[in-house]
């Protein structure tokens, strides 16, 4: 069958999402902050919760953590922890205005019932740097998350972390410059990483969708996928374009308020992979935390 005949098929998911309450840009830790443009809290919130809103239409389930005053960037769950196979690796993060997140994360996985949880000792920023795979976790570095925390993933997983350096401070994260759309298939922007990342990457992904330098510029590949439902930014039309030829349905939104800060679809969306097992799982059924 050809890769343009192909047919998709989406998979129910379940998110974690934390609503922008306290959103602004009153630092700079990434070339997309300035605290000297102006931030429309209320319009983040309107953009975030159509995003949410888009994956209650496609099915999938999304949990809420409570966002806490005086952490603007918490909305950015993506960094806020990795969970594969109901295990939870919890952040440490670089920037000290950020540090509060990663214990605000873990304490929601621990009252939802979640047993296999770790707290690291390296620094690593969640999604935002580790992405997962049907072979792999692809692991980001060069700019926030530490080579230690990759092989502290791995250890804590049991998976081959493949660790990829990134080089253009624009794509501070991994899930700035790469997304997994289904299985071990991928889109990327070469311009972000290093010629030996670059040199895995097209052996590990002869097929990979590539991202040309527009649509990596709008972030176009901070993108959630299904399987089917490609959600990316919908400025990123190029990218659109080869999605549909592939076979997956892209579909467009609009967080321009909140790439203010640095982030987008995937940056604003925790994948909790795997399921809570035997009595925690009666004890997260227990816990009034809010779902969608």
């Amino acid at each position: 069958m050809s890769e343009l005949a192909r047919t998709r098929t989406a998979r129910p998911r379940h998110y974690l999402m934390c609503r922008p309450t306290h959103f602004e840009v009153s630092y700079s830790i990434n070339p997309w902050m300035d605290p000297a443009k102006p931030v429309d809290t209320e319009l983040a919130v309107a953009q975030w919760e159509r995003l949410r809103a888009l994956y209650a239409e496609l099915g999938h389930r999304v949990d809420l953590i409570d966002p806490l005053p005086g952490l603007p960037d918490m909305v950015y769950a993506a960094n806020g922890a990795t969970v594969v196979d109901g295990k939870v690796l919890g952040a440490r993060f670089r920037n000290a205005e950020r540090t509060a997140e990663g214990p605000a994360y873990l304490d929601w996985f621990r009252a939802a019932g979640y047993p296999a949880r770790h707290d690291p000792e390296h620094i690593n920023e969640g999604e935002g740097d580790f992405l997962v795979t049907g072979s792999w976790v692809l692991a980001g570095r060069g700019f926030r998350s530490a080579p230690e925390g990759h092989a502290e993933a791995q250890e804590f997983f049991g998976r081959p972390v493949i660790g990829l350096e990134l080089t253009d401070p624009r794509y501070y994260h991994l899930d700035t410059a790469l997304a997994v759309l289904d299985h071990d298939e991928v889109m990327y922007n070469p311009q972000a990483f290093s010629p030996g990342s670059l040199a895995v990457l097209r052996r590990l992904f002869p097929d990979a969708v590539l991202a040309d330098p527009a649509d990596a510029a709008v972030f176009g590949l901070n993108a959630v996928s299904d399987g089917r439902h490609v959600v990316l930014p919908e400025a990123a039309t190029g990218l659109a374009a080869q999605l549909r030829r592939r076979g997956f349905e892209p579909l467009g939104v609009d967080l321009s308020e909140l790439l203010k800060g640095g982030g987008s679809v995937k940056c604003c969306t925790l994948e909790l992979r795997g399921e809570t097992s035997g009595e925690a799982r009666e004890e997260a059924r227990s816990h009034t935390h809010r779902r969608a």
